[in-house]
């Protein structure tokens, strides 16, 4: 009797939802997409998808249905488009700016940051980040990249042994970490140097849960994860409740010696010159601009600044260790690429290696950059963008005419797809530096591996930086080897590499 009334009410609640979505359908039948069963929709097409295997399924549907795919799960409308047109309007607008639900889960860490926030908040919080990446202030981040990449050049020297492979990844992470931390806290955290700091293992170890969250429809609810993986749970707040500690606790201190700057500032200029060189002053962190702004003529709380830090700190390493360890794996495959690259970087940067290295010198590591950019288009940290369209958005298509897309879509802009176009890229899956060498071949809206629009990568411009100042060290410093499994690129949050990124190292002479 019960398994009766079970199926009965699934039948109705399944009929219900088919009937509620009778108008959605309609505006949506223009676009092709794999089968839909009435009120369950395309279960078998997501249950069929899978980290590992979806840029090789996505590939498969792109050449069935086109660059724009509809699909339904349940009640949820479903599109991804890698279609340039379409998606250069979901870019440029100021109204679809809203984030796809299922980056709630990393709600409990980051809060309503510039990541996460949307509306209102969101533009006032992009208003007053954004002068944090003046170029001004980048330049004080260059001497932090510089040091701390000296740091990562001597732990890799102990695996340049010209013959053995190894995973790069956890090398460069720390010294993303070791980075992030000390350009957006100002506060140094030694993940390159002590294996124990507790608040880069906690920034670590929640990153890959998140992450594996991600891709897990079932975790992605957070009642359900906490029903199913009670341990990982507890294990999750712990670590969130370490990471909120440390980052209210740098927040107070740096408030602390702001208030205190005007009737104590010879006291503060010595404290604040403690651990730099003679002469030189205490550089500005991120969280300083943020410190000092205010929003409606109040200021920030400290709630309001972890928020943003801790989006700094989850943005600011994850998304340039997986763009260097690519591009590393890349160089060490393409050994005239590496030579050019070598040829360059001795050429502007010299082989005296205790010379501090300025960011005029970055700015004019041109083909260095176009090596960025063809790996960041060939793997791009984030392949997918996703959005919920709150609003019916009205588009207009050269070959599909004028449609829309109807409220509660969740709207996949398939970053990787766009990057892997031939109409968008001749000979996409040809690692091509020189390609990028002329700017205006491709459309604004090809070449998005930072996004695009008003809610493009804010710090696109710092990341740039540090990824030239890590690979020209490195390959000024040791020839990279082709050795080990290739990549095996698999979606995530950021994208990752199922075989890690393995090459080899030899120390030049």
């Amino acid at each position: 009797m019960f398994l009766i009334t079970f199926i009965v009410l699934l039948f109705v609640t399944l009929l219900i939802s088919y009937v509620s979505n009778r108008k959605r359908r309609q505006l949506v039948k223009n676009i092709s997409g794999p089968f839909n069963v009435p009120g369950i929709g395309s279960i078998s097409m997501f249950i069929k998808i899978n980290p590992k295997n979806f840029f090789k399924v996505s590939k498969e549907f792109h050449d069935k249905f086109g660059k724009i795919i509809c699909a339904w799960a349940f009640n949820r409308l479903v599109i991804v488009s890698s279609d340039l047109e379409l998606n250069e309007q979901i870019f440029a607008s100021n109204q679809h700016i809203s984030k796809q639900r299922n980056y709630s889960i990393l709600h409990q860490w980051l809060g309503t940051g510039l990541l996460m926030s949307d509306g209102k908040k969101w533009f006032s919080r992009r208003k007053i980040i954004t002068p944090a990446f003046h170029f001004k202030i980048l330049e004080e981040f260059v001497d932090v990249f510089d040091q701390q990449s000296n740091i990562l050049l001597e732990r890799l020297t102990e695996k340049a042994d010209g013959k053995t492979e190894f995973d790069v990844y956890p090398f460069i992470c720390l010294a993303a970490l070791d980075i992030i931390a000390e350009t957006a806290m100002g506060t140094k955290v030694n993940a390159q140097t002590n294996s124990g700091s507790e608040y880069a293992s906690a920034v670590n170890e929640v990153t890959k849960l998140m992450s594996w969250r991600f891709m897990k429809i079932t975790f992605q609810n957070e009642f359900l994860f906490t029903l199913l993986c009670p341990l990982l749970k507890l294990r999750q707040m712990k670590l969130i409740k370490i990471m909120h500690a440390f980052t209210i606790g740098v927040i107070e201190e740096r408030r602390r010696n702001l208030e205190g700057s005007l009737t104590k500032q010879t006291k503060t200029n010595i404290e604040s010159t403690e651990e730099e060189p003679l002469g030189k002053k205490k550089r500005n962190a991120l969280l300083d601009v943020l410190l000092q702004s205010t929003i409606d003529g109040k200021p920030l709380t400290n709630e309001n600044i972890r928020e943003e830090v801790d989006t700094f700190m989850f943005e600011g390493h994850d998304t340039t260790t997986s763009a260097i360890g690519f591009a590393l794996h890349l160089i060490a495959r393409h050994p005239h690429v590496q030579q050019k690259m070598l040829d360059e970087v001795l050429q502007v940067l010299g082989n005296k290696y205790d010379e501090p290295i300025t960011q005029r010198h970055l700015n004019d590591l041109k083909y260095t950059e176009y090596v960025i950019k063809e790996s960041l288009r060939m793997y791009p940290s984030v392949p997918m963008i996703g959005r919920e369209i709150k609003e019916d958005f009205k588009y207009t298509h050269s070959k599909r005419g004028d449609g829309v897309i109807p409220a509660g879509t969740e709207l996949f802009i398939a970053i990787y797809g766009i990057l892997h176009d031939p109409e968008n890229f001749e000979n996409p899956s040809e690692f091509i530096p020189e390609r990028h060498e002329n700017s205006s071949v491709n459309s604004a809206f090809s070449m998005v591996p930072f996004s695009a629009g008003p809610r493009n990568c804010i710090g696109q411009k710092f990341a740039m930086l540090e990824m030239k100042m890590i690979l020209a060290k490195i390959v000024r410093s040791f020839e990279l080897l082709p050795l080990g499994q290739v990549v095996e690129p698999e979606l995530n949050i950021v994208m990752r590499s199922s075989t890690g990124f393995q090459i080899g190292l030899k120390k030049r002479t």
